[in-house]
């Protein structure tokens, strides 16, 4: 397999420059690398820039409600054991609308992966505020400036519960690559949270800021995955130092090891039985 299995004959419609081609070139080279068939792939969608990906992308594709992408992702995930579930979202629709099922969904811990692309603001519609910029900032919806503070999605995900945290950045999409095939193999709920410059929008939080900013956890001297209070201390550093990869992960049993019932083959993959219920409804009269 190479990348070109997984191209489909659309051609992006994203900004030049834009973050997303390379989450995207890092998804379809860590797919590859992985050996994974595009058959074998679903790649859920929120509304956004984002969810354009599934035109791009060659594989089963759904374009979800906005901020509801990832209930959808879970109930495929366990209709059908055997696909390999990602899921896109943009910082708005994932930490805005979807704060409420993200929040529920690292608990639930199911086996999938969730790839945000995080440009601090909302694109699609030209330039908001979202939940992730920072305080104090300008945009079309705050001219005097973002009240509110900004969500911290690694924090939020370890104060969850969560077992796979790590933050990527689309100007290194080498590491990105090696950090989705890690999230792919990871046995339960993984975030890969993105920075994704919107070279259109926000004029602050450029490449060339990030590249001043980051630096790699996985380069870190002594820094190691599996300390839950290491990571949260990490992940709160924010300014003229922000770090970026693998901040935790905890090798716990994903979701669907707690249901018997989803042993053996895939339910989608099970045959039809068509079932008296006659008794059951006269038990609920």
């Amino acid at each position: 397999m190479i990348e070109k299995d997984f191209n489909t004959s659309y051609k992006p419609s994203w900004c030049p420059g834009c973050g997303n081609f390379g989450i995207f070139i890092a998804l379809k080279n860590a797919l590859v690398e992985l050996n994974i068939k595009p058959e074998n792939v679903l790649l859920v969608a929120g509304v956004g820039c984002s969810g354009n990906g599934v035109n791009f992308l060659k594989a089963y594709g759904w374009h979800s409600l906005h901020g509801r992408a990832l209930p959808t992702a879970v109930g495929a995930k366990l209709a059908n054991k055997d696909l390999t579930v990602i899921v896109m979202a943009g910082d708005g629709d994932g930490y805005g609308e979807g704060m409420a099922h993200f929040i529920h969904a690292v608990r639930g811990n199911t086996n999938i992966t969730y790839i945000t692309h995080d440009n601090q603001l909302y694109a699609l519609t030209t330039g908001q505020a979202a939940p992730t910029t920072d305080k104090g900032t300008q945009t079309k919806s705050t001219p005097g400036g973002l009240i509110e503070e900004k969500a911290n999605p690694i924090t939020l995900a370890l104060s969850s519960g969560g077992s796979f945290v790590a933050r990527g950045f689309s100007g290194d999409a080498t590491h990105l690559k090696e950090l989705l095939k890690k999230a792919i193999l990871h046995q339960g709920f993984s975030l890969v949270d993105v920075f994704q410059p919107c070279v259109t929008f926000n004029k602050v939080n450029t490449f060339k800021y990030f590249f001043d900013r980051l630096y790699n956890l996985d380069k870190k001297e002594g820094y190691t995955t599996n300390d839950v209070l290491a990571a949260y201390k990490e992940a709160m550093v924010w300014g003229d130092k922000i770090a970026y990869g693998l901040f935790y992960e905890d090798k716990r049993p994903s979701y669907d090891k707690y249901l018997p019932q989803l042993n053996g083959p895939a339910l989608v993959k099970r045959p039809m039985k068509v079932r008296n219920i006659e008794q059951l409804l006269k038990e609920f009269a």
